[in-house]
Formats: C-alpha cells, sequence, structure tokens
C-alpha cells in the first residue's frame, strides 16, 4: 500500500515517523562530554540522526533516561538514509558495584544479631 503514495508524502510519512522515535526513545550516548539521543539500538550498535550525530570513535557511555547502561567502545560508523550507524567492537554491561573477587555464597547469613 505504501508503494502506491506518491514520493513527496512517502517522505512526509517517514519525517514523522523518525520524529516520533525521536520523541519516544529515553536512550543516550555520552561522549566527550556531550549527549545525543539513540534513534535505534541493534545488536551490533546503534544509530543516531544524522544532522546531529558527530563522528563517534572510541570509548562511549549509553545511558537510558539516567541510569548508566553499558560502556561501548565504537570501532566504525556508516551513513545510512538519514541515520547515522557506530558498530561496537565491545558492549560492556554497566554495574553498580566493583567486582567480587570471591564466589558470594547463596544461603550465607546477610548480618549477624547480637545477643
Amino acid at each position: 500500500m505504501l508503494e502506491s503514495l506518491p514520493q513527496s508524502i512517502w517522505n512526509e510519512l517517514h519525517a514523522a515517523q523518525s520524529k516520533a522515535a525521536k520523541k519516544k526513545t529515553r536512550l543516550r550516548v555520552e561522549a566527550n562530554g556531550e549527549s545525543y539521543r539513540i534513534e535505534r539500538m541493534t545488536a551490533t550498535g546503534f544509530a543516531l540522526g544524522v544532522e546531529d550525530a558527530p563522528k563517534l570513535r572510541g570509548l562511549v557511555d549509553v545511558y537510558d533516561g539516567g541510569h548508566h547502561v553499558s560502556q561501548c567502545l565504537i570501532v566504525a560508523a556508516a551513513e545510512e538514509g538519514d541515520q547515522m550507524v557506530y558498530e561496537y567492537k565491545r558492549n560492556t554491561a554497566a554495574n553498580d558495584g566493583a567486582p567480587l573477587d570471591f564466589e558470594r555464597i547463596n544461603d550465607a547469613p546477610i548480618a549477624l544479631l547480637g545477643r
């Protein structure tokens, strides 16, 4: 059905869908003190709008609202239509605590009660 639409209407429809997707997502990437809204997330990377997309390379942080989600190492970028698609080599989930150097026992006591 979309194939029968005139090109100008199809372009406007595509622009409206892109604008709605930008408003809906809370994901953003931070690099060099700047923050950019992520339009699309894939298994191997993410996409930003081409009009405000910088030339990102190296280590960046991904946030969902104010929650730190992951840290990514960007190795490649390519323009696809109205989006700049970045691919990462490494995507490490962010933890709120330091990694442990020992195994935690599942049934270990949480605290000791005094007498």
